[in-house]
This record gives structure tokens, sequence and C-alpha cells, in this order.
């Protein structure tokens, strides 16, 4: 397969004869990094695969309509977070749990996984991040893991930088703190 640029996808894609080519290339250019960024919301390894899905169905269904105001993987994020989010609360409110109950859920499905691979420190250390409210948990995975710029992240999750930066520290230091106590 082609390296091909965002822009590049972009313009093949809106070349008709070229959109199902233009998306499956779009599709193998992002799909692994999509299915983490969700994973990492989510968790359980199917509920992931049904979120992506879903993602690329909405991109599939609106890139024809993308202003590029942003980068493309930014839109694409945007997307993915988005289904994400929804899908929790949608499940939490389907089955009366609040948000530390769901929370709950999450370490339990995540002890239980068979496709998780990590070692004991790993485990220990989503543990933790699993303990953080949504919103640091997000903004944590997106800094620590993705080494996503405040700049774009700010695009993605339509909040200041200011106010990620502030949600990334404080969650630094909840995991710190629990890490030494525990």
């Amino acid at each position: 397969m082609n390296n091909y640029s965002d822009k590049e996808l972009l313009e093949l894609f809106h070349k008709k004869d070229n959109r199902n080519y233009a998306f499956n290339l779009l599709v193998r250019k992002y799909q692994k990094q999509i299915y983490w960024h969700i994973r990492k919301i989510v968790i359980n390894h199917d509920d992931t695969n049904d979120i992506v899905q879903n993602t690329f169905i909405k991109i599939w269904k609106n890139l024809d309509k993308f202003r590029e105001d942003s980068k493309l993987y930014t839109w694409m994020y945007r997307i993915a977070t988005n289904e994400a989010i929804s899908f929790i609360n949608k499940n939490r409110i389907k089955y009366f749990l609040s948000f530390t109950d769901f929370e709950n859920h999450f370490a339990n499905s995540f002890t239980d996984d068979n496709f998780f691979t990590g070692d004991e420190i790993q485990k220990k250390l989503q543990k933790v991040i699993l303990k953080l409210p949504q919103k640091q948990r997000i903004v944590f995975n997106m800094r620590y893991f993705d080494e996503i710029k405040y700049k774009e992240m700010s695009e993605i999750l339509n909040t200041s930088t200011g106010a990620l930066k502030a949600s990334y520290h404080i969650a630094v230091k909840k995991i710190k703190k629990y890490l030494t106590e525990n």
C-alpha cells in the first residue's frame, strides 16, 4: 500500500470513481490508531470493534462534508471519541449505573479481557487510569500514550488547551499518588 497523505486521500475520495478505494486506504491508514484510542476509553475489545465500525461508518457518511478546518485525523479522532463517550453514556443509563459503578464495571471487564497482553505493571497502571474521571482518563490517554499535542486535543475534545493541561496534570498527580500508596 502506498503511503498517501491525508490531502491526497481526500483528493482521491472526491473523485467519484475512486471513493471506495480512497476510503479503504483511509481505513487502513487509521484503523489501528482509532481502535487503540477507543479501546483506552471503553476497555472491552468487542465493544471497541463495534465502536470502530460505527466510527468509520460515520466518517464514510460525512467525509464529503469535511471542510478541512482541522487535520483529517483530528476530525476522525473527534468522531471516535464522541462515539466512545456516547456508547459509555448509553450503557451507563441502560443499566442504571452511577459513574462509580460503571468505572468498577470497566475495571472488572479489563481484568477479565483475554485480549490484554500487558504485564502486571501495565495492568496496575491501567487499573489506576480507570479510576480517573472520564475526561481526565481520555486526556491522559491521548497525551501520554498517543502523544497528541494539546492544540490538536483541544480541537478533538472541543476544550481549551489550558483546561486540558490542567486535566492532564491532575490525572498525573492522582496516578502517581495511587501508585506510591499501593
